[in-house]
């Protein structure tokens, strides 16, 4: 739960008469991911935020998926995946289940025409490259390498890119992405033992009111459809609000790594939970210094879970031939662990530059065409010495 914020002009009382500067009334409208039983938000608009005035034929965007079931090490170059002009038509999904979907990303340019809407799922979008402003109902979200952008489900948006060389990392969740509950108090606040604090979580900032009148389109994704529905009045229409249920921004290069005299298990890099799955970083940290320590990782069983790591940047001890974007599947059922020669090399060094972020599912992920199409297809074999 990101901390209470607020921006903007609020009324006193919530529920309550809120007028504008003639008398009206301004439209209050409460949002949250789990109806009213969890963290909400208040915004109040110039206009209420039900005004459709068109709907378009909708279309399928479901994933296509080509291997439901599989049994092997699998490893994937995400920086193949064909860069597109259209934001929303270079998200790629490569590996799905019912809990979430993996999706690769290189839109070149921003999103003008249309705002956005995943009515399914949270999103939380890594930046591996390109920078920008993620444009809210709650205000401006800078971002650059290294952010995740969390969106809860229903939030409204646009993104600028400063470029067109963009390569985005998407997690789309259908139940809230939430921090770690052993990170919380029985209240809520980071403990002094989380990774991170309230200070490196960036909210909205730059409100901006705009009240204007036309044909706002608003794409929006449910049950695997995109619909396309027009509103008579634009989306970012509010003068303020507050709550706990908003988007914000939390980069990589804040999280703080825990070190110890050994080899520290994956979940000390637990960054963000979910049902059924968890999100890790892995950073530039010290190695073990016991003077016996083996800083590489040893073998484990993944019986539980699927472990997908996508690597972002620097030099990663336990793997050959990492390239920048890749992506690498370990599935529930089979042991996974460094490849040949790497324990021996890790011994005596002393720190790791490496960048990546990891996605543990607890049911099983499958493939779909896209990833087939930038598989690597000799890395099961590649443990063979």
């Amino acid at each position: 739960m990101p901390q209470y914020y607020k921006s903007g002009s609020i009324p006193h009382k919530r529920h309550t008469q809120f007028r504008k500067p003639d008398g009206s009334l301004y439209s209050e409208q409460l949002f949250s991911t789990e109806g009213f039983s969890s963290d909400y938000s208040l915004l109040y608009h110039n206009h209420p935020p039900t005004q459709i005035t068109k709907t378009e034929k909708p279309f399928n965007v479901s994933p296509n998926v080509a291997e439901e079931k599989m049994l092997q090490h699998r490893s994937f170059q995400g920086f193949k995946i064909k860069p597109q002009k259209d934001f929303l038509k270079s998200r790629k999904p490569v590996l799905v289940n019912n809990d979430c979907h993996i999706v690769l990303a290189a839109p070149q340019e921003s999103m003008k025409d249309y705002f956005y809407k995943n009515a399914d799922a949270d999103e939380m979008i890594f930046v591996h490259e390109g920078n920008g402003i993620l444009k809210t109902q709650y205000g401006e979200l800078q971002f650059g390498y290294g952010d995740y952008l969390l969106l809860p489900r229903g939030t409204i948006y646009q993104i600028e890119f400063t470029n067109e060389d963009n390569h985005l990392f998407i997690v789309e969740s259908f139940s809230p992405i939430r921090f770690p509950k052993k990170y919380l108090s029985k209240y809520g606040q980071l403990l002094e033992h989380s990774p991170y604090c309230e200070r490196d979580i960036r909210p909205p900032q730059n409100l901006k009111t705009i009240d204007e009148k036309g044909d706002f389109l608003i794409m929006t994704k449910k049950k695997g459809m995109m619909y396309g529905i027009h509103y008579l009045h634009h989306p970012f229409d509010v003068v303020g609000w507050d709550g706990c249920c908003y988007p914000y921004v939390f980069s990589i290069h804040d999280f703080e790594p825990v070190t110890g005299r050994v080899h520290q298990p994956p979940p000390v890099h637990q960054t963000f939970e979910a049902h059924n799955f968890v999100v890790c970083s892995f950073v530039p940290r010290l190695f073990d210094y016991h003077p016996l320590a083996i800083p590489a990782p040893y073998n484990h069983s993944n019986i539980d879970s699927d472990e997908l790591i996508y690597y972002v940047d620097g030099d990663f001890m336990s793997r050959k031939n990492v390239t920048r974007g890749m992506i690498t599947l370990h599935p529930g059922g089979i042991p996974h662990g460094p490849h040949p020669g790497a324990v021996d090399k890790s011994i005596g060094a002393k720190e790791t530059k490496e960048l990546a972020v990891m996605v543990d599912t607890f049911h099983p992920l499958q493939l779909t065409k896209e990833a087939l199409e930038i598989e690597d297809g000799n890395y099961v074999m590649s443990w063979a010495e």
